[in-house]
């Protein structure tokens, strides 16, 4: 989110959102929603609001997103708004990176439905938390801050399923990809990893570099196959020498690739194949089992 140019120190109230929220104009026109104490209580379009006044400025580049951000706040407490963006904006800052705009509307929705839960004593126990935890620990570890700043900003404590499903909204947004595609990719980076253990024979150092960069790649690979979208082909001659001096992790990686078509109906093109083998053999050489050169 970025911070607009006021002019003459002052916003021109477009719309008014609730008593701690209006929308109003940049000085290149595009639309942002600004919060502060009070600053739409008794307020109405086309009234001036002091800049001094307001406290933050969201400033979604998508239209539809503005929208869809200030229909929620009709909806929910302003105190989840600051409670994801408190927790976007730590994340953006360990991760070292901007995180896609709609994770302001899917964490602030995601709170409000958890805390309902919490207080209406419904459980919803995350299936894939075991998963979360390995496949995504800086994102976990994450989640748990975000339990933290909503039990000292609401008093209540979420369990430790929520990290997880939140660790996963964080995941969603570095990969600007679609919530629901979230569960299957985790299932295909669990199911990958399961799978050349079994090959290999041997349980990988989840603390290893190596182990680290395998499931960077993962994610990135289940998010291409399930958005259609593939690594670029390669040189076919380049390809096949690595296939031919891998062998044993190409075999490998020609048997996930078959898997992944069997179990979720996605294609596995040989461009993604190629990576994936480079992939496997970086890690077969840092747990022993083959050489840099076979």
């Amino acid at each position: 989110m970025t911070s607009p140019m006021e002019q003459h120190g002052t916003y021109k109230i477009l719309r008014v959102i609730g008593s701690n929220f209006v929308c109003s104009q940049d000085s290149t026109g595009q639309e942002i929603i600004l919060r502060g104490l009070g600053i739409g209580f008794k307020k109405s379009a086309g009234d001036l609001l002091p800049a001094a006044r307001v406290e933050k400025v969201y400033a979604l580049r998508d239209p539809g997103q503005c929208d869809r951000l200030m229909q929620l706040m009709q909806d929910v407490p302003s105190e989840y708004l600051d409670i994801s963006t408190h927790i976007i904006e730590t994340a953006e800052r360990v991760l070292g990176r901007r995180l896609s705009e709609n994770v302001y509307i899917t964490l602030t929705d995601h709170i409000s439905f958890a805390v309902e839960r919490l207080r209406n004593g419904v459980e919803y126990p995350n299936q894939l938390l075991w998963e979360i935890k390995n496949f995504y620990p800086q994102e976990y570890a994450l989640g748990q801050q975000a339990l933290d700043v909503v039990e000292s900003v609401l008093g209540l404590r979420l369990p430790e399923d929520e990290a997880g499903f939140m660790a996963l909204h964080i995941v969603n947004a570095e990969l600007d990809g679609r919530m629901a595609d979230m569960v299957p990719i985790t299932k295909l980076i669990r199911e990958v990893v399961n799978y050349a253990q079994a090959y290999y024979g041997v349980t990988f150092d989840e603390s290893s570099v190596d182990y680290e960069r395998f499931v960077v790649h993962l994610k990135f690979l289940a998010q291409r196959l399930f958005q259609g979208r593939y690594a670029p082909d390669g040189d076919t001659g380049f390809q096949n020498l690595i296939a031919r001096h891998y062998a044993a992790d190409y075999e490998c990686a020609q048997a996930i690739g078959q898997h992944i078509r069997e179990t979720f109906d996605l294609n596995f093109p040989s461009s993604e194949q190629f990576f994936l083998t480079v992939h496997l053999h970086r890690l077969s050489v840092s747990m022993g089992l083959s050489t840099e050169e076979e």
